[in-house]
């Protein structure tokens, strides 16, 4: 998944000189002794709050800049053995973290915020969130907040920097994907798939450092762990998170055991293995972490790639803001283009870059880029789209309405949910024969495009919910011991998605660090969970009461009225309650509904393709 990019807000320094914004000073000046006491005047909390808004918000604003340009050159030109940008990199973040961190802001918060009944509740948004940010980055523990920015740092160059091979030779996690999606030969599949795996012993120090570091910085708020923090910034308690992605699982646990039975006697009949598995091989599945299925199945009537192929890597990506500006929103800012770095790096580039594709936000105003490596194929035709979303996102949020503080998604899901949704939408026939990328007359079989759709999205379902969730939550609230990390994936792996590996993976590996996200997006997996249940709300009350259409076969190009439903919750940011933008805009409470009636028409195709099967899970 595509995981929209936010700077490190981590450590504070060393000294103890960082700026800070103040709460000003309400006390008068004590009176002569001669002159009778006079009672000091009552302190208007709400100006108070006003004035050191203001103050903090332009620091932040700067500082934030500041870190998302040294994160840019340290995402974007990787140099074996250089560690300039990783300098770089560290002293911006070190000095955003120490102003966010301080003890002075921290002690100005806590006072402002004892004082609610007397604040606006835009105000009261605002400050809480500069004190969550504070709780990532506490100055009273600089020493341990620094030492957590450098790790970060170097784990990320670890993670983008790695030189995977395949046969004696370097290859991408691009080169990898494809040959995943296409090689036929089990034994030449479970080789990729192990060198898709190499990097994990190379990460593990790293992450368990990475562990007690991210785990101490948030303790010194009260928080008791990195994961309980994260769930916060939703209003959630840990558990309570817990059993929301639990819940999303089980709702879609139906569907999901007809597709993994499905899948377990489809690609033995493709691999030509006579006894089927009661398990899946992970290296059978068309995608590195079998988080996605939807390769196995080629729509009839529909060859994208191939047309896709031929409008090459820049079309894709000038069609998908094409697409935006046809709902109401306006041109790309120019800075996009010029600053972006959207396509695969020549072989002789002499560097590497991040290969995981991002939106960010450089200076929470504006300026926007992108960091892809967009190929001409159906992956990175909905990718692009995904990854404007974000960018859309921004755009929309950063006007003079929402505080720099409150510029952000309704919470994190809402992001993913934007970005998927316009992914899904422009993927869907009757939009696909708009762009001329189909042929209106071709017969496709409309269940095997819901198949292959689930096996996108339903699939995801259990390893993000499941796998992913249930694993952070394991690694950084219940301690997991470190002889234990693989084992404990394995296990998870197994239970949510009927998945084993090909051969035994002992604790030598460490597969759950093959996944970006753990090392440097962590403990909040759940956001792409979310995320998706969000999208098919949104997509279901687009369908059914914008566009009239059946939510299977719609067109959103050129709908104004889409794009203002789409404004409308992009524009307030994280002003408004996540629960209250989605039940005043669809009708309804977070809810998985919408999903698994979406998917109901393929229930009755897979029962009886699975007749007589055996089921496992």
């Amino acid at each position: 998944m595509k995981k929209t990019h936010l700077p490190l807000l981590a450590a504070a320094l060393l000294t103890a000189c960082a700026p800070t914004a103040k709460v000003p000073a309400t006390t008068a000046a004590a009176a002569p002794t001669e002159a009778p006491a006079t009672p000091p005047a009552p302190v208007d909390w709400g100006r108070q709050a006003d004035e050191f808004l203001t103050s903090y918000s332009a620091e932040y604003q700067r500082l934030y800049t500041q870190s998302s340009e040294a994160e840019w050159r340290s995402n974007t030109r990787i140099v074996a053995g250089d560690s300039t940008n990783a300098v770089a990199t560290a002293r911006a973040n070190e000095a955003m973290a120490a102003f966010t961190g301080s003890a002075d802001n921290i002690n100005n918060l806590r006072q402002l915020l004892e004082h609610k009944d007397q604040l606006q509740e835009f105000q009261i948004r605002q400050l809480q969130t500069a004190l969550y940010n504070a709780a990532n980055s506490p100055q009273t523990i600089a020493d341990v907040v620094k030492r957590r920015i450098k790790a970060e740092t170097q784990q990320t160059e670890k993670l983008y920097g790695f030189d995977y091979k395949y046969q004696g030779k370097s290859v991408t996690t691009n080169d990898l994907d494809e040959l995943l999606r296409k090689e036929n030969d089990p034994k030449k599949r479970q080789a990729v798939w192990e060198a898709s795996k190499a990097i994990g012993p190379t990460l593990k120090d790293g992450l368990l450092n990475l562990r007690g570091l991210r785990n101490q910085t948030v303790q010194a708020l009260g928080y008791p762990d990195y994961f309980t923090y994260q769930a916060s910034d939703y209003g959630l308690s840990r558990e309570e998170m817990m059993t929301l992605v639990r819940q999303i699982n089980d709702e879609l646990r139906p569907l999901y055991r007809e597709l993994h039975t499905y899948a377990r006697y489809e690609l033995a009949k493709k691999y030509k293995v006579k006894q089927v598995p009661d398990y899946l091989p992970a290296s059978w599945l068309p995608n590195r972490w079998g988080q996605d299925w939807s390769a196995m199945v080629d729509v009839k009537g529909v060859n994208l790639d191939a047309t896709l192929a031929k409008k090459g890597a820049e079309w894709q990506v000038q069609q998908a803001e094409r697409f935006y500006k046809s709902l109401g929103f306006p041109a790309l800012p120019p800075v996009f283009w010029q600053k972006s770095s959207l396509y695969p790096l020549p072989k002789n580039a002499g560097y590497k870059k991040n290969n995981h594709a991002s939106a960010w936000h450089m200076d929470l105003n504006q300026e926007v880029r992108s960091l892809m490596s967009v190929e001409p194929n159906t992956e990175w035709y909905e990718t692009t789209h995904h990854e404007l979303g974000h960018i859309y996102y921004y755009l929309s949020y950063a006007n003079p309405e929402v505080p720099v503080l409150l510029r952000a998604g309704a919470n994190r899901a809402y992001h993913e949910a934007m970005g998927s949704l316009m992914g899904l939408a422009a993927t869907q026939k009757p939009f696909l024969v708009g762009l001329g990328l189909q042929d209106a007359k071709a017969k496709t079989d409309q269940t095997q495009t819901l198949l292959k759709e689930a096996l996108n999205y339903v699939t995801f379902i259990p390893f993000s919910s499941g796998v992913m969730s249930e694993w952070e939550n394991s690694f950084y609230a219940d301690k997991l011991p470190a002889d234990q990390l693989n084992a404990r994936w394995w296990e998870l792996v197994k239970k949510y998605q009927g998945i084993v590996p090909p051969t035994a993976r002992g604790e030598q590996y460490l597969d759950p660090a093959t996944k970006t996200h753990i090392n440097d997006d962590p403990a909040q997996y759940y956001d792409y969970a979310l995320s998706y249940v969000i999208l098919f709300q949104l997509h279901d009350h687009i369908a059914k009461k914008i566009l009239k259409q059946d939510p299977h076969a719609t067109n959103y190009y050129g709908s104004k009225e889409v794009g203002t439903f789409l404004a409308e919750i992009m524009r307030p940011g994280a002003s408004k309650d996540w629960r209250q933008v989605l039940k005043e805009k669809t009708g309804e409470d977070l809810s998985a509904r919408a999903m698994v009636e979406y998917f109901q028409p393929l229930m009755v195709y897979l029962k009886a393709q699975n007749k007589g099967r055996k089921y496992t899970m």
